[in-house]
C-alpha cells in the first residue's frame, strides 16, 4: 500500500516537473518545505535526470530548488508565528510544554537560530519541519529566510547532481535516503522519549 502511494506521488512529481520545468521544481520544493512531506529525494534527482538529457541546466535547477524551499519555509514560519505560538501557550501544558520551555526555545533561536536553520535544511525529515518551530520562537524573519535559502541550495544542488550523474538510474537514490530517514526518525523518537521522561520526573518532584 505504502509503495503504491509513493509510486503515485513519484509519478505526479515527474509529471509536474516535465510540464513546468524550473517552475515545477520551485512549486514542489515549496510544498515540501511547507510542512508537507513531499520527498525532495525524488523531486531534485528527477530534475537532475532531465539535466542529463539536456532539458534543464544544473545550476538553475539547484537555484529553483532553493527558491522553492525559501517560499515554502516562509509559509511554514508564519503559520508557526501567527497560529502555533498562541496554541502552544494555551494548550502546551497538555503535551508537557511549559512557558519555560518556550523561553528556552526563544533564547536558542536568538543565539543559534542561523546555524540551526542552516544545518536543519541539510537533514532529511528535519528540513521539512524546522521552519515551524523557528516561527513559533519568532526568529528574525530576514535572517531565517536567508539561512533557509543558503542551507537549501547545497541540498538541492547535491541531489540534482547525483540525479544527473546516475541518469536512468536516478531512482536508486530513493532507497539510500529512505534508510537515512529512518535513522533521523529514530533519533527524533529517542529525543521525544527523553523529553517526556525528564518532564514527568520534574512534575513528580
Amino acid at each position: 500500500m505504502a509503495s503504491a502511494i509513493l509510486g503515485a506521488v513519484a509519478s505526479w512529481i515527474m509529471s509536474v516537473i516535465s510540464s513546468l520545468g524550473y517552475g515545477g521544481v520551485v512549486l514542489l520544493m515549496g510544498i515540501e518545505s511547507a510542512n508537507i512531506p513531499l520527498p525532495s529525494e525524488i523531486i531534485m534527482p528527477f530534475a537532475g535526470f532531465l539535466v542529463s538529457k539536456g532539458e534543464l541546466n544544473l545550476w538553475l535547477v539547484g537555484l529553483a530548488g532553493a527558491v522553492g524551499c525559501a517560499w515554502g519555509s516562509a509559509l511554514s514560519y508564519w503559520v508557526g508565528a501567527v497560529g502555533g505560538r498562541p496554541l502552544i501557550e494555551k494548550y502546551g501544558k497538555y503535551i508537557l510544554i511549559s512557558h519555560h520551555d518556550l523561553d528556552l526555545a526563544d533564547g536558542w533561536f536568538k543565539r543559534r537560530g542561523e546555524m540551526t536553520v542552516f544545518v536543519g535544511r541539510l537533514l532529511p525529515v528535519i528540513r521539512t519541519f524546522i521552519s515551524f518551530p523557528a516561527g513559533i520562537s519568532r526568529m528574525h524573519f530576514g535572517r531565517f529566510l536567508l539561512y533557509s535559502f543558503l542551507g537549501s541550495l547545497p541540498w538541492s544542488l547535491a541531489l540534482a547532481y547525483f540525479g544527473k550523474e546516475l541518469g536512468d538510474n536516478w531512482e536508486s537514490l530513493r532507497g539510500y535516503f529512505h534508510g537515512l530517514d529512518w535513522v533521523i526518525l529514530t533519533l527524533i523518537i529517542v529525543g521525544i522519549v527523553w523529553y517526556v521522561r525528564r518532564h514527568l520526573k520534574q512534575r513528580s518532584q
